[in-house]
């Protein structure tokens, strides 16, 4: 027999040999980088090599050539086997064949599992979500990267903290939460099982309304303010969350005169200018949907402090003469009671007074020659105090309230005197040179001489004059004859009107 024939007789095929072996790794993970390879005793005889898993072929090469799987999966575990087709003699072919070794791809971790802490979170509070797995001891250094989502949003992504907070959680933040753990090279990832938080509301209750800033309490306890500043009304839940819309009512008129919604137990409304029309009664409410709660009505006293004092003076004629009484009269029509008023003539005090209702208040004095000057006055409601500005006062002599008439000169002729506003004549019955010498002081002139009667003075006096004194019982030394007693006139004529003849002095022509 040719020994070629023999040769391909007893060539083998197929069979197991140790001419072919296979080598897998010991240990494999999720995401490893997995080289199965098939080796010959001469790797250069190999004209054909097959790669088997679990019976079923998965890879052919012309050469001798490692079978790799880049990114391993469980599901890559198994038997693994190898078939090779060499070189046996010249042109005579054999096949090798290995046995199957087993491929144990672990997993890396395991499914992540979130958790929420706490687990029924109250709004308004932090949660922290969790993306809870772990890895084999010996990848205990592999870098994990954890994302977070809700309701198909991405809250936070490639964290390397496996903790997420939510610092301030609301209603709104309810839904399903899910996680993601990721190595760094991103060769595994895995999603946990959706977990559905269900975010607690708590209603708002005890809301309480208080006043900033308040300058004191009224004689009922309520708050007191100054007109003009700023006021504040904070309103304020004890128990509440989420979003809550607080309103600030009027308790007269109804109206809202503010509102706002807010996550804050306690908010602020400032009215930047409070006028007195502004005192009342006020309230708040607060609502987060689970009804509106309203405050105990705060009563509001708005205090006017004085701002514009006003000084006047009255006198009884038109200009204020020596004798006269002054009435000074000072007023802040605005300012509210009680007020105390001072009065001052050139910075010295003169009086103070009080209105306890409001209003003005009054000082009289009796005019000297020395109450010339300038006058102002003070007032003061425990607001504020405030100075009026200065009103001059100019003292004068009174002009004489007699007078002698149709003379040659102002100091002789008919004796005419003033009452009352109206002139008339004096009857000569008793008339002399006391009366004579008071008169002749009152004008100013020299010394009394003679006790002429009047029809030495024509013309005659109109009838519509009356005659106002009867009889002047003058002794000698008052200084005008309206300080001498006198008797109304009763029955007396112009014909017995008297007249008077004085000196005259250099000095009153």
């Amino acid at each position: 027999m040719p020994l070629c024939l023999l040769l391909l007789v007893f060539a083998p095929v197929g069979v197991q040999s140790d001419w072919l072996s296979i080598s897998i790794p010991h240990r494999s993970y999720e995401g490893d980088q997995v080289v199965i390879s098939c080796t010959g005793k001469n790797n250069d005889d190999i004209k054909r090599l097959k790669y088997f898993k679990d019976g079923y072929h998965i890879e052919t090469y012309s050469s001798a050539s490692s079978y790799t799987i880049r990114n391993a999966r469980r599901g890559d575990s198994g038997y693994y086997s190898c078939k090779a087709d060499r070189k046996f003699f010249l042109f005579i072919d054999t096949t090798e064949e290995t046995g199957s070794k087993w491929l144990n791809v672990q997993e890396l971790f395991p499914t992540p599992g979130l958790t929420a802490s706490p687990l029924q979170p109250i709004e308004g509070t932090s949660v922290t979500l969790s993306c809870n797995t772990w890895l084999p001891s010996d990848r205990a250094t592999t870098q994990l990267r954890y994302s977070f989502f809700k309701d198909g949003h991405t809250l936070q992504s490639g964290w390397t903290s496996s903790k997420f907070t939510i610092s301030a959680i609301s209603k709104e933040d309810s839904g399903n939460y899910w996680c993601e753990a990721m190595t760094a090279s991103r060769s595994v990832s895995k999603q946990s099982h959706r977990s559905y938080i269900d975010v607690k509301s708590i209603p708002v209750s005890q809301v309480t309304m208080e006043i900033q800033p308040s300058r004191g309490w009224g004689v009922e306890g309520e708050p007191l303010v100054v007109e003009g500043e700023p006021l504040v009304l904070a309103c304020s839940v004890a128990k509440g969350t989420g979003l809550i819309t607080f309103s600030w009512h009027r308790q007269d008129t109804k109206e809202s005169v503010g509102k706002k919604s807010q996550r804050s137990q306690r908010v602020e409304l400032e009215i930047p200018t409070i006028r007195e029309s502004q005192s009342g009664g006020y309230y708040c409410t607060a609502d987060n949907n689970y009804g509106l709660i309203q405050s105990a009505i705060v009563n509001i006293t708005v205090k006017v402090p004085v701002l514009n004092p006003l000084l006047s003076i009255s006198v009884p004629g038109v200009l204020p003469f020596i004798g006269d009484v002054a009435e000074l009269h000072c007023e802040d029509k605005r300012a509210s009671p009680p007020v105390l008023y001072w009065f001052y003539h050139e910075n010295i005090t003169l009086a103070n007074t009080s209105a306890p209702f409001g209003g003005n208040a009054s000082f009289k004095l009796s005019l000297t020659a020395g109450h010339s000057g300038n006058y102002s006055c003070e007032a003061d409601n425990g607001w504020g105090t405030k100075h009026s500005e200065v009103v001059t006062l100019n003292v004068t002599e009174p002009p004489p309230k007699v007078r002698l008439v149709n003379g040659p000169h102002h100091c002789e002729g008919r004796v005419e005197v003033e009452q009352e506003g109206r002139w008339g004549t004096v009857c000569d019955d008793g008339w002399d040179m006391r009366d004579v010498a008071v008169v002749c002081r009152e004008l100013g002139c020299g010394a009394a001489q003679h006790t002429p009667i009047a029809m030495l003075y024509p013309p005659a006096v109109d009838e519509a004059l009356p005659v106002l004194i009867q009889v002047a019982l003058c002794n000698g030394t008052e200084k005008t004859l309206a300080e001498c007693d006198q008797v109304e006139a009763f029955d007396c004529g112009h014909d017995e009107d008297a007249g008077a003849v004085c000196e005259v002095l250099p000095s009153t022509f």
